[in-house]
């Protein structure tokens, strides 16, 4: 039989389901931190995809999102944010720049101007540092339309701000008083 390498890719986002949304697919739990054990997480991912201790490092290494950090000790695994499950990833309240920024889907354009950024089933809505990230998610879902965010105002006017560990602002709501769409800037597509 030949060796294949096993599609890290599709390993990542498999995880990335367990450690944000479904750690009962595979049986184990997060614990109020979001932490999972690496030993379970790795026995659990086995029974679908070939996996052991060193792809999980190269999954949590190479992924350009950062979307994982292990614990200092190494004997545990989480996602740094997304997840739709209750958890505490224990983010210090930072204080933002004075300008963020959200990309979506055109589509949702009329609901957001209306209700503002709503964590929908995240815990927290997510927002871009830059102009060029925001387009690149909101590409994602559609074509792009990107939302401006007063941070500065909003939190001088009490709303917390947290950074996760790969660079990504979070707050838990954003009222569309705090919202400017942008229709320049845009790339051509």
């Amino acid at each position: 039989m030949r060796e294949t390498t096993p599609d890290l890719t599709r390993i990542s986002k498999y995880i990335s389901l367990i450690l944000r949304h479904k750690p009962e697919v595979i049986g184990i739990q997060l614990d109020t931190h979001g932490w999972a054990d690496v030993n379970a997480l790795l026995a659990g991912i086995s029974r679908k995809y070939p996996i052991n201790r060193d792809i999980l490092e190269e999954i949590v290494r190479s992924d350009e999102k950062q979307r994982y950090s292990f614990s200092e000790d190494g004997t545990k695994i989480r996602a740094n944010q997304g997840h739709s499950v209750q958890v505490d990833v224990e983010l210090p309240v930072t204080e933002p720049p004075e300008t963020l920024y959200h990309g979506t889907a055109r589509r949702f354009a009329a609901s957001i101007e209306s209700q503002g950024l709503l964590p929908q089933s995240r815990l927290y809505v997510h927002l871009s540092p830059d102009q060029e990230t925001a387009e690149k998610v909101g590409c994602r879902h559609g074509e792009p339309v990107i939302y401006r965010v007063d941070a500065g105002r909003m939190h001088r006017d009490g709303y917390l701000f947290y950074l996760s560990a790969n660079g990504v602002w979070l707050t838990k709501v954003v009222p569309a008083t705090y919202l400017k769409r942008l229709e320049d800037g845009l790339k051509q597509h």
